[in-house]
């Protein structure tokens, strides 16, 4: 893989960090400058300022995220998820969440099974509780869960069910760009509120809007033979 990947894998920095340290010349790879979009293998030997890669503990973090948090590891993007956080360590979010939708992002420096995670072969499920402009009939549910055409593909039969007039839960297992207001739109609704309340077997209960918790070992160990 590129050194940036590599070392964003490892929980070391982003991607963007690790090309102005090359820029820096401040990463040797087997004796050498490292430079621009170097392939590298992890056991190549690579130092940063002339010192091993340290072995960092792996984060895992549940985020409750509000409305308006850009889900984005590039701190130059206002309201970014990192600059919210505020948090010591280096972190990414796993995958995204519409800066207009709240609710459960994992945070973490452990880039495989972040990988793992977003694999959509995987199919792994996230939940979402969805309101609506307007009250909406089975016909609707029965649209949604069968796959509706958008950006050119179907998307997977999903699992929704109706919560109340214009309210539904949704199961996918993709994760298409702003999946949900897209198929919504299709069926002439606009979604006025996304919370996104599961991924796999983490779930949001216990976690008010804008904080956040570590996972416990046994949702990790679950996360990583899931």
């Amino acid at each position: 893989m590129r050194i940036n990947k590599l070392l964003s894998n490892h929980g070391i920095c982003s991607r963007t960090d690790a090309n102005r340290l090359i820029l820096e010349n401040r990463i040797i790879v087997n004796g050498k400058l490292c430079t621009p979009g170097l392939w590298v293998e992890e056991v190549d030997i690579i130092l940063i300022d002339n010192e091993p890669i340290p072995v960092k503990d792996k984060i895992y973090i549940a985020l409750n995220k509000p409305v308006g948090i850009t889900c984005t590891a590039e701190k130059t993007v206002k309201s970014n998820i990192i600059n919210f956080m505020n948090y010591p360590e280096y972190i990414f979010p796993v995958g995204r969440l519409d800066k207009a939708s709240e609710g459960l992002i994992l945070m973490t420096n452990d880039g495989d099974l972040a990988n793992k995670i977003l694999e959509s072969e995987n199919e792994h499920e996230k939940e979402y509780i969805v309101t609506l402009n307007k009250p909406f009939d089975d016909s609707f549910i029965k649209g949604m869960s069968e796959g509706v055409e958008i950006c050119g593909v179907i998307t997977r039969p999903c699992k929704v069910n109706r919560v109340s007039e214009n309210i539904f839960s949704i199961i996918l297992t993709q994760g298409l760009n702003k999946q949900i207001r897209r198929m919504s739109s299709s069926f002439g609704f606009k979604v006025v509120r996304l919370e996104r309340i599961r991924i796999i077997n983490i779930k949001i209960h216990g976690i008010d809007n804008g904080k956040w918790r570590y996972l416990t070992e046994k949702e990790i160990t679950e996360l990583q033979n899931g």
